[in-house]
């Protein structure tokens, strides 16, 4: 990067980073530190729940995903806004009359000790999991771009998240992500326009969305029902409904977020926005990737876009072997120029029969490139078991730093920089503050003054900062981040949605019934996914189904044990 780069990144994630601890300075109590002292309106509640969900892994690797899949991912997304409503009619208004601190924390007065626990161990593990997934995505940047060791990068990067999270808690968190969100939308605002203005002079935006399309790329809605496809409109509908639902109704890094608000009111209006707003923004996002991969057609691809890897399968013994796929990847796509020439002329005369016949001609020479590429990762693989093959979380960030001008690269590596920040201290803060309150407070740490737990929370960030920078070690072998973190939420969002669903809804059932449903919804799930029979989106319907089917079943077992805690519904005084 150039020094006017650096300028701009540094400055930018400088002013982000102290403006926000200053601005919180003073928590002294938990309800300061963990809830901002439900102090923010309505746009900064909206704004900190998009930007926790928003992290580094949606900017780098969602443009990606789009280049390598096209534009359906988008339809994961489809369940969101009706998730949103069924929050804000049922959760907020349960979570802040019973004045929790965390989602989990009102199980106990519902059910027992054992099923509050549970559930609270099970959102620590996946979200301390995701979390590595998030820090390692920017440190994904330092090292390609500076050549630095993957390991390093990762306890810088994670260390700056956690030195601000510590000192500002969830204040610090909503303030830094209302000016990380303005940074993400400038950036990839000017990426979307920097990327048309690159494309041929002859070609315009509806353009390069026709070769877009006729090349499989705006593939947005898919309304044929498959279960073991990832996306279509069913996937997105049915299974991103119960993922929302959980992942906004039961998850503390974001129920947090809208448990900070003013009010009632202002809750439900920044859940509404984010689920309104959501879709368009993704949208936006995965069509760059999918006019980066419009780009790329006119201008020679990388054979491999981590460069870091590929300089390293080139000094190594299979360097010549690399070489020679190499060329041949290159002369596939100077024979695809010819009939993409073609193509684009076809659609400047309307003549849709040459369109057809030149885009199936330019498809078959891509997938022959992509043989190359497949070929490549191979021999990468077999050269260093080790190294990073799926290269579709560099796609974006290999155009970026290739291709935009000085200054505007420093600004797109901010906001990718940002995002990671804004997710992961939000992530951090959710941790901390279950584990304090759901564990240790309740278990350990009884009775004690209101700066002990503020302590307490910060050192436990400090303990998940640790955790989640060790995940992030290791996080290299699991391909497209946004399908990773999505996965490994799944594994566990259908089951913690299954126990609130039960606690909100179903007062004949107690406490041991859901506990031990819990187990056995859990070890379910793990082995419908490890079958590979359905994608990954319907886990979370099949999580919370088999949590209410297992808690039916074992309650009339139970009825006459003893020490089962009577049911308590949070809805019976509405």
């Amino acid at each position: 990067m150039s020094p006017a780069d650096w300028i701009v990144l540094c400055g930018t994630l400088a002013f982000i980073a102290l403006y926000g601890m200053w601005k919180s300075r003073g928590n002294k109590t938990i309800d300061s530190y963990l809830l901002a002292d439900k102090t923010m309106p309505w746009y900064m509640v909206g704004i900190s729940i998009m930007a926790t969900q928003a992290s580094a892994i949606t900017f780098l690797s969602a443009p990606g995903q789009a280049y390598v899949d096209g534009m359906r991912f988008v339809q994961f997304y489809f369940g969101l806004p009706l998730a949103m409503i069924v929050l804000c009619i049922t959760f907020v208004p349960i979570f802040h009359r019973l004045n929790v601190f965390t989602a989990y924390e009102f199980l106990e007065s519902r059910f027992d000790l054992k099923t509050r626990a549970l559930t609270a161990f099970l959102f620590l593990i996946q979200r301390g999991l995701a979390c590595g997934l998030t820090i390692y995505a920017p440190s994904i940047i330092l090292s390609s771009i500076l050549g630095w060791n993957i390991y390093w990068t990762i306890l810088a990067t994670g260390g700056i998240v956690v030195v601000y999270t510590v000192s500002g808690g969830s204040r610090a968190v909503n303030i830094t992500q209302l000016h990380q969100m303005a940074v993400i939308f400038i950036g990839m605002c000017l990426a979307g326009i920097m990327v048309v203005k690159l494309l041929p002079d002859n070609m315009s935006f509806w353009d390069s969305l026709r070769v877009a399309g006729s090349l499989g790329k705006l593939n947005v809605v898919d309304f044929k029902f498959d279960p073991q496809n990832q996306y279509n409109i069913w996937s997105g509908l049915i299974g991103g409904f119960f993922l929302a639902l959980s992942y906004f109704g039961t998850d503390q890094s974001q129920v947090g977020r809208y448990l900070s608000g003013k009010s009632i009111g202002q809750s439900r209006l920044g859940l509404l926005f984010n689920g309104f707003i959501k879709i368009p923004m993704q949208f936006l996002i995965l069509m760059i990737g999918a006019l980066v991969f419009v780009f790329y057609q006119f201008n020679r691809p990388p054979m491999h876009f981590n460069n870091v890897e590929e300089q390293k399968i080139l000094r190594s013994p299979s360097g010549g072997q690399y070489t020679e796929l190499n060329n041949t990847y290159n002369k596939i796509f100077n024979e695809k120029q010819e009939y993409l020439s073609q193509l684009t002329q076809s659609i400047k005369t309307g003549d849709e029969k040459g369109l057809r016949r030149n885009a199936e001609i330019v498809d078959s020479k891509e997938k022959g490139m992509k043989e190359i590429r497949a070929k490549a990762q191979s021999l990468m693989k077999a050269n260093d078991p080790m190294s990073e093959t799926n290269d579709t979380n560099y796609i974006f960030l290999s155009f970026v730093t290739h291709y935009l001008p000085a200054g505007l690269i420093g600004l797109l590596i901010a906001v990718i920089f940002s995002a990671s920040m804004s997710s992961t201290s939000s992530e951090l803060s959710a941790l901390a503050g279950t584990t304090v309150v759901d564990i240790y407070k309740r278990l350990f740490g009884r009775d004690r003054g209101a700066l002990h737990y503020v302590h307490a929370s910060r050192w436990t960030t400090v303990f998940w900062g640790a955790y989640a920078i060790g995940v992030a070690m290791f996080a290299n072998q699991l391909g497209s981040l946004i399908e990773a973190v999505n996965k490994l939420g799944s594994l566990f969002y259908g089951t913690i949605l299954g126990v609130f669903v039960i606690a909100f809804y179903i007062r004949m059932i107690r406490g041991t019934a859901v506990f031990y449903a819990a187990l056995l919804a859990e070890a379910v799930v793990f082995a419908v996914y490890f079958a590979g029979d359905i994608a990954f989106l319907w886990l979370n319907m099949v999580g919370c189904i088999m949590v209410i089917a297992f808690a039916f079943l074992i309650q009339p077992f139970l009825q006459n044990k003893n020490g089962d805690t009577p049911p308590v519904s949070p809805l019976q005084n509405d």
